[in-house]
């Protein structure tokens, strides 16, 4: 899963086809959870683009998508916003499968 580095690349990442932005923090427990998983699920979803966003790194971009609970994860295809699975609350594997498997 690439990182994201900055604004521009969110807004030029947003407008390709199925990219799925993972919100996160290094402070998150819930965070880390997911982290023994999401190769699989990469794997398993390989046409989405995945890409990890840095809520501390982007605060303002997290303000502007409501982003307000990690992890969360919002897809995009062709600059459109398709869903979002945005909480506090921890998620599991089947949870994360279960929303990509809509979009």
């Amino acid at each position: 899963m690439q990182n994201l580095t900055s604004i521009e690349q969110f807004e030029q990442l947003k407008q390709e086809e199925k990219v799925v932005f993972k919100f996160t923090a290094n402070w998150c427990p819930d965070c880390h959870f997911i982290d023994p998983f999401m190769g699989e699920i990469e794997d398993k979803f390989s046409s989405f683009t995945f890409v990890s966003v840095n809520r501390d790194e982007f605060i303002d971009l997290c303000g502007q998508l409501d982003v307000y609970g990690i992890p969360s994860f919002i897809v995009f295809e062709n600059g459109v916003e398709k869903g979002r699975f945005v909480s506090k609350d921890r998620k599991t594997k089947e949870e994360i499968e279960s929303f990509l498997q809509t979009m």
